[in-house]
C-alpha cells in the first residue's frame, strides 16, 4: 500500500491572510477602513500629476527637440498607468483602530507601515479637505505629535466621521495629558 503524505500542522496554509494576521499585533480587532470613494481622489491626483509631467516632457520634446524628454514622458506615462492599476488595492490597505492607549494606523501593500500614536502624545488634530475630496464629502485627519517624524494622516474619511473622530481623539488626548 503506498504511503500518504500527512500535511505538517506547523506549516501555514496557503491563503492570503488579513493584514492584521500577517503582523502579530496584540489587541487588534477589526480595522476601520477609509471610504471607498477615496479611490477616486487618489486616481484624480495620479492622473493630474501624470498629465502635467507628460505634458511638460512633450513640450520639451516638441519645442527643443530633446529626445530624452520623450523618454521621460513615456516613463512617467507607464508609472502613471501602473499606479492607476494598484490604486484601489492601496486604498483598501489603509485602516485605523482606536485601542485603549493609542490609535493604530496602517497603510501599504508591499511596504507596509504600522504606526501607533499614543493619545497623550497628540498635540494637534487637523482636518484637511482637497477639492475632489470636498466634492465627494471626504476629509483627511492629520495628527501632529510630540515627535515630528511620527505624523500620521488618515485619508478618505467621511466628513462627519472625521469630525467625530477628531472630537473623540481630542477628548482622549486631553484625558491622557492631564497626568503629565
Amino acid at each position: 500500500m503506498p504511503e500518504r503524505e500527512v500535511p505538517d500542522a506547523s506549516l501555514p496554509e496557503a491563503h492570503s491572510p488579513d493584514p492584521s494576521e500577517r503582523l502579530e499585533l496584540p489587541d487588534v480587532g477589526e480595522w476601520k477602513r477609509v471610504s471607498p470613494k477615496h479611490v477616486l481622489v487618489e486616481i484624480v491626483g495620479t492622473i493630474v500629476n501624470g498629465v502635467v509631467i507628460c505634458g511638460g516632457a512633450t513640450l520639451l520634446w516638441l519645442l527643443l527637440d530633446q529626445t530624452w524628454a520623450l523618454w521621460v514622458g513615456i516613463a512617467v506615462l507607464v508609472v502613471t498607468v501602473v499606479n492607476l492599476v494598484f490604486e484601489p488595492r492601496r486604498v483598501r490597505a489603509i485602516g485605523y483602530q482606536l485601542r485603549a492607549d493609542d490609535l493604530l494606523f496602517r497603510r501599504g501593500i508591499l511596504f507596509q507601515r504600522f504606526v501607533a500614536v499614543p493619545y497623550g502624545r497628540m498635540q494637534l488634530i487637523d482636518i484637511n479637505r482637497g477639492p475632489v475630496a470636498r466634492w465627494l464629502g471626504l476629509a483627511d485627519l492629520k495628527f501632529v505629535t510630540a515627535a515630528a517624524s511620527a505624523g500620521v494622516s488618515i485619508p478618505g474619511l467621511a466628513e462627519a466621521d472625521a469630525e467625530n473622530l477628531r472630537d473623540r481623539l481630542v477628548e482622549l488626548a486631553e484625558s491622557r495629558r492631564a497626568g503629565l
